[in-house]
């Protein structure tokens, strides 16, 4: 299944990575964060645990600076196993309600399910809380036990609607469009720079970084993925951007930003692919919002359209009078 995965763990792997250029004077602790996933008390639980070395020497301080160029190797812990626990206390914003399906408006820095980051207070454990339903898809082997229902995912930082199946008519019919390309994904992202053309197409194979194994990058032996971009507005304070509506073709593990970030135009706050200007975005959450989803209905085929507003904390960014 294509999906847009919040985030490649590692987790029970070693981790062996050259620091990149945006990791430069970063400290440890925070650069293993961005790395895995993981919280900072997880990071500095790796490092006081004796597992973390850079340039073949042990770490163990949480405050040491890396520098551009060098190797870092540290143990990861494992990630849980089993099901996922419901968790009635995890808000969930429903926009649409049917027998099959619902579909959520994600928060801001919301993980949609458990990883190696975050093993509770997940959008899954909310949504479970409501629909038990769900997990019976991953009892019969549809899909995984701490992924119930989930037909596609965001990343982290990125808010906006996202599909769960309820029935494995509704998760088979949802998967299928989702891997066809028939299911309408649109998104509005705030880039770095003003991008020359009005639209345009970004066509372009993502695979695995060699250099950062928790990063995704531009390869000749990736997979395919295009994104398609229509300019919105071009902005000049508090310094030149673009606000951009977006729609993917394909869905590869962090696609928009890293086919956004090749084209010299990163995402705003992006710390992963690009860097972090705007301060009035929270630390890990960057200017990417989901913001329609379109589809056939499993059963009737009638044609669906879910769309959310943009969130007060990146709505707050747009200029007045821009039409979304």
């Amino acid at each position: 299944m294509t999906d847009d995965l919040e985030q490649e763990n590692v987790a029970g792997e070693e981790l062996d990575v050259v620091i990149p250029g945006a990791l430069d004077g970063v400290r440890i602790d925070r650069a293993l964060s961005i790395l895995t996933g993981l919280s900072r008390s997880e990071a500095s639980s790796i490092i006081d645990s004796g597992t973390v070395q850079l340039d073949g020497k042990l770490v163990v301080k949480a405050s040491v600076l890396l520098n551009a160029g060098q190797h870092l190797t540290a143990m990861l812990p494992a990630p849980d196993s089993g099901e996922v626990a419901a968790d009635p206390q995890v808000p969930v914003e429903i926009v649409l309600e049917d027998p099959d399906f619902i579909i959520v408006n994600k928060a801001p820095n919301q993980v949609v399910h458990p990883g190696a980051g975050q093993r509770e207070g997940t959008l899954v454990a909310g949504v479970l809380a409501q629909y038990p339903e769900i997990m019976e898809l991953a009892r019969i082997g549809l899909c995984d036990p701490i992924r119930p229902g989930v037909v596609h995912r965001l990343d982290k930082g990125t808010s906006g609607v996202l599909a769960f199946a309820r029935t494995p008519e509704g998760f088979a019919s949802l998967s299928e469009q989702l891997a066809d390309r028939s299911m309408e994904r649109i998104y509005i992202g705030m880039v770095e720079g003003h991008v020359a053309e009005e639209r345009g197409v970004v066509d372009a194979p993502i695979g695995r970084s060699s250099r950062t194994p928790t990063m995704m990058s531009v390869r000749s032996d990736g997979r395919p993925a295009r994104t398609h971009y229509e300019v919105l507005a071009r902005i000049e304070k508090p310094h030149a951007m673009s606000l951009l509506r977006l729609q993917l073709d394909t869905g590869r593990t962090h696609q928009i930003r890293v086919h956004l970030s090749t084209i010299g135009h990163p995402i705003v706050n992006d710390a992963r692919y690009g860097h972090r200007r705007e301060r009035r975005l929270e630390e890990d959450r960057f200017f990417l919002h989901s913001q329609s989803l379109a589809f056939a209905h499993p059963r009737t085929g009638e044609w669906l359209t879910t769309k959310v507003a943009l969130p007060t904390d990146i709505g707050s960014l747009v200029p007045e009078g821009i039409e979304l």
